[in-house]
């Protein structure tokens, strides 16, 4: 009589889990979830390289009409946030950093006050929290916007009038997000760091302004202020690239456009933390 190897395996000692076969339906949600990963990374990164593409051949294509759309985007997702910024920065800076320096302070340990503004303002909150903002407030109206676009045919009205739908529609926003969440960045350490002290300060922190500048100013290096542009405008790209993607790259249904949105904000935080996480590796190592 033939004997079963899986049936064996499932009694041999020792073996635990790895002799239990898995269940098949478990099998089949983890297969699935992997499919469209994979679908999903091929369609991103085909949709990057055609905007890229698009960016590098038609940079002086219709500039009177590109170069307005760039400003607009620039003014959507930078200017008007400025105020929520602000607001973020100060609630920031009071809840987090004004705590830090005083329990830096009370513990004698506030000559390291400026090197741990930098690693957790300049380096890691600043850039993410902004990147994090805009995605909410902009990335969101981005896929509304498109999707509208593509579910009303205008895609193909654009193609049929001889305009490239990514160069019009994709490329202004991509570079407007970009610049906008570097600036908006810089605006946000700068509340911060400011807002922290001024809270330090209403505590009675024996700690001087000048000390405090002189102590940021010793703990930032060079390799801070490029790995700050590189993060923001990299972030922008990003969220950029996966809201147009959700928006425009599949033929959408009006009612499609709210699932397609949802789809686009947790595919930008993914990302975003994603991108953050590998930076911190890249510090480290």
């Amino acid at each position: 009589m033939a004997k079963n190897p899986a049936k064996e395996a499932s009694v041999l000692p020792g073996f635990g889990f790895l002799a239990t076969p898995w269940p098949r339906s478990y099998l089949n949600f983890v297969g699935r979830k992997l499919f469209r990963l994979a679908e999903l990374v091929k369609g991103l990164g085909a949709f990057s390289l055609i905007t890229l593409g698009v960016t590098l051949s038609q940079w002086n294509k219709a500039v009177r009409v590109i170069h307005p759309l760039i400003r607009a985007e620039i003014y959507r997702a930078g200017v008007r946030l400025l105020p929520i910024i602000a607001f973020m920065g100060f609630a920031l800076g009071f809840v987090v950093i004004g705590q830090t320096v005083s329990l830096l302070t009370r513990v004698g340990a506030s000559n390291y006050a400026g090197t741990v503004m930098v690693m957790v303002v300049v380096r890691e909150l600043g850039p993410i929290a902004t990147a994090l903002l805009v995605l909410a407030r902009v990335g969101t109206a981005t896929v509304i916007e498109l999707g509208t676009v593509r579910a009303m045919g205008e895609v193909e009205a654009l193609e049929a009038l001889g305009i490239d739908p990514i160069h019009y529609l994709v490329v202004p926003r991509v570079i407007g997000l970009a610049i906008a969440i570097f600036s908006l960045t810089v605006y946000f350490i700068l509340i911060t760091l400011f807002s922290g002290y001024l809270f330090a300060f209403f505590q009675d922190v024996a700690l001087l302004p000048g000390q405090y500048v002189g102590q940021l100013a010793r703990a930032l290096r060079w390799e801070d202020f490029v790995l700050l542009i590189l993060k923001t405008l990299i972030f922008g790209v990003t969220i950029a690239v996966v809201t147009c993607y959700e928006g425009l790259a599949k033929p959408l249904r009006q009612e499609e456009i709210a699932e397609a949105t949802t789809r686009a904000v947790v595919q930008g935080v993914e990302l975003t933390v994603l991108l953050d996480a590998l930076f911190i590796l890249f510090l480290l190592f």
